[in-house]
């Protein structure tokens, strides 16, 4: 019998398959613990805490995030103090220790194993920071960066393991953080990921998009540089041109995303539509807005060219279900996606701030779609390789899971390949 806790403040999160089947466990008794009202998969007992305030407006600027993390790992504390004194003392804890929430865990839990996920360690250089190469790094800024770990090191100082979703992710932590890290991808439901499936897509626009016709798509939770929507935005304008049959769908909120906001405070979308609107065919370029994820999955099986770029920083979902998909990739040559693919192999791979070797791209690929037969195909099979989450990741989550909590998680390392297969 296990009492687990598992703590995001947008759970499930990255607990959505590891925290259902180990709440199917005989005498198992699963908590998940966030702030947001999201839907839970069935069998944690999902409770809530109040939503902290952010930092004080006379705080020192790189110490606002840091403020706003001991807030909400206070409310955490507090939320877990209840859970004490109602009987739940959990075996182990499995926690995001991003935004706070592992603070405390050593103050209220003094004997309960931690298992803690590293997504991302900021850095100055080799990174997001300093990827645009029109962004100046001073020193105040490397400063505001060094900062930003703070939460996440006193988070990690007590924990007894932590878990990275791939090799470039795990390799930004210092050395000795790395060293108790197993390198585990959450994983993509290769059945659901698939090739097979609807061929028809309506938009929110009432636009309908079918395989076959010419559909370029592009997908990003928010709109935003981090993943090259300026460099797409402006490769699109002859994309369009030259390839008159072509729409493209463009999937991704408005709200502040990563990184930077225009200068004048307003959205990257209207920030680009008024650089290249006037250059567009708007009857062909449609924006979906965030959509189901059903929807989102049977865009990339239609798919003619996928885009998906992305500064240094953590790889999408969205990409290993697009390859799953036999889509075809048109990525961005930079680390997170230099781990997955290969150029001409799984997909392409294109200097960031070069539109124009983007535009040719896609062209090419609208316009020879049989040459890139091969690279679709590669690209399933390199998702079943290395993220498959039934056969693969979600069993290797399971024995990391087993290895904490009997107190031998260096047993349970499991590295992803080094080669892109």
């Amino acid at each position: 019998m296990v009492q687990a806790l598992f703590i995001h403040q947008n759970f499930p999160g990255q607990y959505r398959h590891l925290a259902p089947i180990i709440s199917r466990r005989k005498g198992a008794r699963v908590i998940g613990l966030g702030e947001r009202a999201n839907q839970s998969p069935p069998g944690p007992q999902h409770l809530r805490y109040p939503a902290p305030e952010g930092a004080g407006e006379k705080t020192h600027r790189y110490l606002r995030p840091v403020e706003a993390a001991v807030r909400r790992g206070q409310a955490v504390a507090r939320a877990l103090m209840g859970l004490k004194q109602k009987g739940f003392v959990p075996d182990i804890i499995c926690c995001h220790p991003g935004w706070g929430e592992g603070l405390y865990l050593r103050d209220v839990f003094p004997d309960t194993k931690l298992l803690q996920y590293c997504e991302f360690y900021y850095r100055s250089t080799g990174g997001d920071v300093g990827f645009d190469p029109t962004q100046e790094v001073t020193l105040d800024e490397a400063a505001r960066v060094r900062t930003l770990n703070m939460t996440q090191l006193q988070s990690l100082e007590g924990t007894d393991w932590s878990v990275s979703p791939t090799l470039w992710q795990r390799s930004r932590y210092p050395d000795y953080i790395q060293a108790r890290t197993s390198v585990v991808h959450e994983g993509v439901d290769a059945n659901f990921a698939t090739p097979n499936g609807a061929s028809t897509v309506k938009l929110p626009d009432g636009h309908t998009v079918t395989k076959g016709q010419e559909v370029v798509t592009f997908v990003s939770r928010n709109l935003e540089p981090y993943r090259g929507f300026d460099v797409f935005m402006r490769a699109l304008p002859e994309i369009l041109a030259r390839r008159p049959n072509a729409h493209a769908v463009i999937v991704g909120g408005d709200e502040r995303g990563y990184g930077r906001l225009p200068a004048d405070g307003k959205s990257w979308k209207a920030t680009m539509m008024a650089e290249v609107g006037d250059k567009l065919d708007m009857a062909r370029v449609h924006f979906t807005g965030r959509i189901p994820h059903e929807g989102l999955v049977a865009l990339f099986r239609i798919s003619s060219a996928h885009v998906y770029y992305t500064y240094p920083f953590v790889l999408s979902w969205s990409l290993v279900e697009a390859m799953g998909c036999e889509a075809l990739i048109i990525g961005s040559d930079t680390p997170p996606l230099a781990e997955v693919m290969r150029h001409e192999h799984n997909g392409l791979m294109l200097p960031f701030f070069d539109h124009q070797r983007m535009a040719d791209a896609v062209v090419d690929a609208i316009a020879n779609p049989d040459r890139y037969v091969p690279l679709r195909k590669q690209a399933r099979r390199t998702m079943l390789e290395r993220f498959d989450l039934h056969a693969l990741c979600l069993p290797r989550q399971v024995k990391l899971f087993d290895a904490v909590l009997e107190g031998r998680p260096g047993s349970s390392a499991v590295p992803l390949p080094e080669s892109v297969s």
